[in-house]
């Protein structure tokens, strides 16, 4: 890994990774792989409570995941790449061929 670019690459994939670490994210990415979803959507489609899938949408935004707009009096969070959507895919998919 003496290519300094190469490097920066794998640094980004790994903050990547980190962002999509967490269950309920996956889950978030699957679900906004769908189109635009509001936090209200989120909460009611995943089952958990608001304050927690807020949090994990901060974490993801923070990443560059996810980006918000404003629709009317609520936000809107929608995939920034949707090859993001692709590798939660891949990893779900990966994981159930072992069950």
């Amino acid at each position: 890994m003496t290519d300094t670019n190469g490097y920066d690459a794998f640094e980004g994939a790994g903050e990547l990774l980190r962002a999509l670490s967490a269950p309920i994210r996956l889950a978030i990415v699957s679900e906004l792989a769908q189109g635009e979803r509001c936090v209200h959507e989120l909460v009611e489609k995943l089952g958990a409570p608001q304050p927690l899938v807020s949090q994990h949408l901060r974490v993801l935004r923070g990443a560059g995941v996810v980006r918000g707009s404003r629709r009317g009096r609520e936000i809107a969070y929608a995939l920034v790449d949707e090859h993001v959507a692709h590798i939660v895919a891949d990893a779900v998919s990966h994981a159930g061929e072992g069950s």
